[in-house]
């Protein structure tokens, strides 16, 4: 349930501000008071939960100049003015100016409610709206970066949506080259804090001896070499996302330390006494189990159940071969621009081996055959394959028949029976496949 909105009053007559403070209290509507514009400013941000309620007469900066620093921050904020008797003429120039309304002095408290009632409705609904805007711009953004129709990568995109927002600490499991760090991207990209750093980590590309300064910082002089402060990638991750690659290669000294951080939402630099409070999300990736690690001491368990807090799972290519075409177009366009080549034609040999290929190397192996075949490096198309694993003809006609299938029911978003037509297949024989293939 969302939080209620709240009321931000500015008056600088402490008698009036607790009158029209009690006067909220009195409904149950959150509200704060503060006696300067100033003051004000320091607590609104773009997307306010709330309604600024502001006395025209203020020292310092006064009540219009509030309205204009406010409507450049957010544009949909309602800031209600109230006026003296001599005000009004500065009061129509105010709602000229984008102030929602105005109250003349002396009024009641029901009048201030009533109004400010109004003020928070359209609030809610402009915020509402915000929202939507922003979640089907997520998106349409995740889906042009995580390419796919498969329902196994559907479900992921669902779960990148619903978690971006979100502080959970995410754990991403998946094969060497399956997109771990690119899922990451888009949680960040999708979230408040994508106007922070993200930041990402390759735990296995560090020494023992580097590692706490690497991640935590230190100060000047703290070790032979040490001669100025360093901000650790933990610090400099603030307000943002950082992604720890191949968790499980982080030697178990590192891990307890990690930990504490991740429990308390503090560091201290080495060197240094003084805990530095923290606020970033932590996103992880790892090939292993790290649960069977932790059970066997190579990893330790208190971190491993700290990072999986949420879990998502990338399946290889080889179990989503029906996204092998729409990839593999989607790298040779980009090597095509990169490269300015205009790649071969792709004849229905190659079409078979790349459906039939086991794909060890995941999505980074398909990107690279899609490079070489944008250069004109077209024969072999795929690395050689010992001849004991050369798919059959049958296996390659069932790759062939999943991915037709794959595609029309995404075509015909789900619909069975469309499907079945356009297949020029009966709706049983096209159920059963579907069980088969898992689709």
């Amino acid at each position: 349930m969302p939080e209620p909105l709240k009321v931000l009053i500015v008056e600088d007559d402490p008698s009036v501000l607790l009158g029209c403070v009690q006067a909220f209290e009195l409904e149950g509507m959150p509200v704060e008071g503060v006696p300067t514009a100033e003051a004000a400013l320091e607590r609104i941000a773009p997307g306010f939960p709330g309604v600024v309620i502001s006395d025209i007469r203020l020292p310092g900066m006064d009540g219009m100049a509030l309205l204009k620093a406010l409507k450049q921050r957010d544009l949909s904020l309602p800031v209600l003015l109230i006026t003296g008797h001599g005000d009004i003429s500065l009061a129509v120039q105010a709602m000229k100016d984008g102030a929602y309304d105005f109250i003349e002095k002396p009024f009641s408290p029901e009048r201030l409610v009533e109004v400010t009632r109004r003020a928070l409705e359209q609030r809610r609904l402009s915020l509402e709206v915000t929202q939507l805007r922003r979640q089907l711009h997520n998106k349409l953004s995740i889906e042009t970066r995580l390419i796919g129709c498969s329902p196994a990568i559907e479900r992921i995109r669902v779960m990148i949506a619903d978690l971006a927002d979100t502080s959970a600490n995410v754990l991403i499991h998946g094969e060497t080259g399956s997109g771990k760090e690119l899922v990451a991207r888009c949680l960040h990209e999708a979230s408040k804090r994508a106007n922070r750093p993200f930041v990402a980590l390759n735990c296995g590309g560090l020494t023992e001896s580097l590692f706490e300064s690497e991640v935590f910082g230190h100060e000047a002089y703290a070790f032979t070499g040490a001669k100025k402060r360093r901000i650790g990638k933990i610090e400099y991750a603030e307000g943002g996302t950082l992604f720890f690659d191949e968790i499980e290669s982080m030697p178990l000294p590192q891990q307890v330390k990690l930990l504490r951080v991740l429990q308390e939402r503090t560091l201290e630099r080495l060197g240094s006494n003084t805990p530095i409070p923290i606020d970033c999300r932590i996103v992880a990736a790892t090939k292993s189990d790290l649960k069977q690690l932790g059970e066997s001491g190579a990893f330790r368990s208190d971190l491993y159940y700290r990072l999986n807090v949420v879990s998502l799972e990338l399946p290889p290519l080889r179990e989503r071969r029906e996204d092998i075409p729409l990839l593999f177009e989607y790298f040779l366009l980009q090597a095509q621009l990169r490269y300015d080549r205009t790649p071969p034609q792709l004849d229905p040999e190659d079409q078979a081996l790349l459906l039939s290929h086991d794909w060890p190397g995941n999505v980074r192996e398909l990107r690279n055959v899609a490079e070489r075949f944008a250069l004109g490096i077209k024969s072999p198309l795929l690395p050689e394959e010992p001849s004991s694993s050369v798919p059959s003809l049958a296996q390659r006609v069932e790759d062939f028949e999943r991915v037709l299938i794959a595609e029309a029911m995404r075509r015909h978003e789900g619909n069975l029976s469309r499907a079945s037509e356009a297949l020029n297949m009966p709706k049983t024989t096209l159920f059963d496949k579907i069980k088969k293939y898992r689709l």
